[in-house]
This record gives structure tokens, C-alpha cells and sequence, in this order.
């Protein structure tokens, strides 16, 4: 199946989609394009059935889900639905499903995934992230506005996130590249690493995972680590005086119980970086 949709102004995405694949591009100007693509017969009945329409400035792409069962696809090959849409640069994205990954080339401008054991990997997001998962991997390379993440199992990976961060897992893996604003980590097993926070409060609470936490130059920093059975180090020269630099604050507060903390110096930002990803 395949549609195309004259678009004005930004549109909204939204994509029903139990299992297989979701590929975005937002590469294409004044348009919206749907191809379903199905990988069994089971699947194909399903893509006949599907919803793909324009409801005012929103693409929807509905397609039913499977009625309990397995089928032999899921055995001897691939199964499910394959759903590639080509979008405008700025496009919201809303996305639901079972264990559908989610795939976004270009910038769109927001993102809202809910999936049990989907993975979602996006380029860059400018606008707002939002996504709830039980054990899918979150892999996002820039984003402009904040992020929300809940998983059990998932391993979140951010590049570089200009608004506030707000993860919370059980045994995945948090890695922060780079943090403008307030950071909020809460993981149980899962290791965290922060590579480099400039401002605002930055909050890493771990029971058994290690927490890094690199602050960039020039920021003034308040710590109050603590843990129970793991190690603290710190690089940086502490002294209980408030700092006479007029440099961003920075206050972290990072506590676990078997895991370790350390305090690091971030290297350098690479000249010009941040206007090229932004602005690219």
C-alpha cells in the first residue's frame, strides 16, 4: 500500500503499528509519504485493512493488530509490517506499538513513542521527547527541547539535549553525552554516564550502578555525593567556599548504594558543534 498526501504547514504523524518496522525520513517538502509494506500472509491481511488518511493536518497510518496466536512467519522468517513514511523537516511524530522499532532520519520536530520491546533511534529531534518503554533501547543523537524517558530494561543512549532530562530505569544503561539544563537519572543496576553538565541541578541516583559525572570548564559546582558501599572520587579542587568565577552553576547531587561515583573534568566541546548540529 502506498499514499501520498499534500501537506500545509507542520504535520502531525501519528502511526498504530503492533509489530515490525518504522522508518522515518523527514527529508521531503509540502508532502506525506505511506508505503506498508507486509513480510506474511498474516501481515499482508492486516496492511489490507489498515487506516492510512489525512485528518487535517495529521497522517494517520492505523494498522489492526494481531488477534492472539503466532504464525509460521514468526518461526521461519521475518513477520509483521514494514511502515516507511517520508514527512517535512519539523513533522511531530506519535508512535504506538508492541514491539515495532522505530527509525527517524532527518529533524522532525517532536517525538512520542510508547512500545513494550520496540528500540527507537532518531537523528535529531527539535522539539520535546517523550517516550514509555518496558525493555526497548532509546538511542536519540540531538535534541533541542527536553526528554522524558521510563523504561524496565532499555538502554538510553542521549547525545547532546539542550532542555531538561528526565530518565527513569530499572537495569538499562544511561549515557548523557551532553546537558544544558536540569538532569534527573534514576536507574537500580543500570550504570550512568553524564559526559558533560554545564547548569541547573543535576540529580543520579543508582543502587548498584556506577555513576560518572563530567562537568564542563568553567561552570562553579556544588556536590553532594554519597554512597554507602562504593567509592567517591572527585578531579575537581573542592573547597567549602562559594567560587569567585562568574561562571554557570552547576549543583549535583548524586547518591547510590553499592555503586561508585566519580567526578571528572568534560573535555572541550568541539569548535562550532553545537551551531552545526543545530542549524545542519
Amino acid at each position: 500500500m502506498q499514499k501520498t498526501f499534500e501537506v500545509q504547514g507542520t504535520p502531525e504523524v501519528e502511526i498504530r503499528l503492533s509489530s515490525g518496522e518504522i522508518e522515518v525520513d523527514a527529508t521531503v517538502d509540502g508532502r506525506v509519504e505511506v508505503e506498508l509494506l507486509a513480510h506474511d500472509e498474516e501481515s499482508q491481511q492486516f496492511v489490507d485493512e489498515a487506516r492510512v488518511e489525512l485528518q487535517g493536518s495529521r497522517v494517520l497510518v492505523d494498522v489492526p493488530q494481531k488477534r492472539g496466536g503466532f504464525s509460521l512467519g514468526s518461526l521461519f522468517g521475518r513477520q509483521g509490517v514494514t511502515c516507511r513514511v517520508r514527512c517535512p523537516e519539523g513533522s511531530l511524530l506519535s508512535v504506538r506499538s508492541k514491539s515495532a522499532d522505530v527509525s527517524v532520519r532527518g529533524a522532525i520536530g517532536g517525538m512520542n513513542v510508547a512500545t513494550a520491546s520496540g528500540d527507537v533511534e532518531a537523528d535529531r529531534v527539535l522539539g520535546g521527547v517523550n517516550v514509555k518503554s518496558a525493555s526497548g533501547d532509546v538511542s536519540v543523537r540531538l535534541v533541542t527541547a527536553g526528554v522524558n524517558v521510563q523504561t524496565a530494561s532499555g538502554d538510553i543512549e542521549l547525545g547532546a539535549v539542550r532542555g531538561g532530562v528526565n530518565v527513569n530505569t530499572a537495569s538499562g544503561d544511561v549515557t548523557i553525552g551532553e546537558a544544558d539544563d536540569n538532569v534527573n537519572v534514576s536507574t537500580v543496576s543500570g550504570d550512568q554516564e553524564h559526559g558533560a553538565v554545564m547548569r541547573g541541578n543535576v540529580s543520579a541516583h543508582s543502587v548498584s550502578g556506577d555513576v560518572h559525572i563530567g562537568v564542563r570548564r568553567g561552570s562553579k559546582v556544588y556536590l553532594d555525593c554519597s554512597t554507602v558501599s562504593g567509592d567517591t572520587s572527585s578531579e575537581l579542587e573542592l573547597s567549602p567556599d562559594a567560587p569567585a568565577t562568574d561562571g554557570p552553576l552547576v549543583e549535583i547531587r548524586a547518591k547510590t548504594v553499592s555503586g561508585d561515583i566519580r567526578i571528572t573534568r568534560a573535555p572541550a566541546p568541539a569548535a562550532n558543534q553545537e551551531h552545526q548540529e543545530v542549524h545542519a
